[in-house]
């Protein structure tokens, strides 16, 4: 894993991913923070975002872009054995990161995010692309700072 990260990168490419459809947000959030980190995490955690695009299988409830970044969180911070408490700081940071979101968009809900638009339309896709950077960036601001991973844009 890098000791150094450009966490404006990390959104970027993540932004890329999305915009060329390569990805939906919750795997391109994982595959940019995996790239950028460098971190040997298999391919399948990828594969594991899928099911969370458009509020988790089309339903339009949480947005996936949330969802993913709260996945790349786990993957760092969570729990694989059972009892282990530090589940309760990954609960903490998963917290930050959809409090982050909502402050800025004041809720978690596809469907009301969405409302109105064309899904799939330049609009839509513009602002999923625009929740897919602001989470990977702040999922990547977290790890950074949580690890002592020096963000080299500051």
């Amino acid at each position: 894993m890098k000791k150094e990260i450009s966490i404006r990168k990390v959104k970027e490419d993540a932004e890329a991913l999305y915009r060329k459809g390569d990805f939906f947000c919750s795997e391109a959030i994982v595959s940019s923070i995996r790239d950028n980190f460098e971190i040997d995490m298999p391919e399948e955690m990828v594969a594991m975002a899928s099911g969370f695009p458009i509020g988790i299988g089309k339903s339009k409830c949480v947005c996936g872009a949330v969802s993913g970044g709260i996945m790349c969180l786990g993957y760092f911070f969570g729990r694989t054995k059972g009892g282990d408490t530090k589940v309760q700081n990954t609960l903490a940071l998963a917290n930050e990161l959809q409090e982050s979101f909502k402050s800025n968009h004041k809720v978690l809900c596809c469907k009301v995010l969405t409302h109105g638009m064309d899904m799939g339309s330049g609009e839509h896709k513009e602002q999923c692309i625009s929740f897919t950077g602001e989470i990977a960036e702040k999922a990547a601001e977290i790890i950074a700072r949580e690890l002592n991973i020096v963000n080299i844009d500051k």
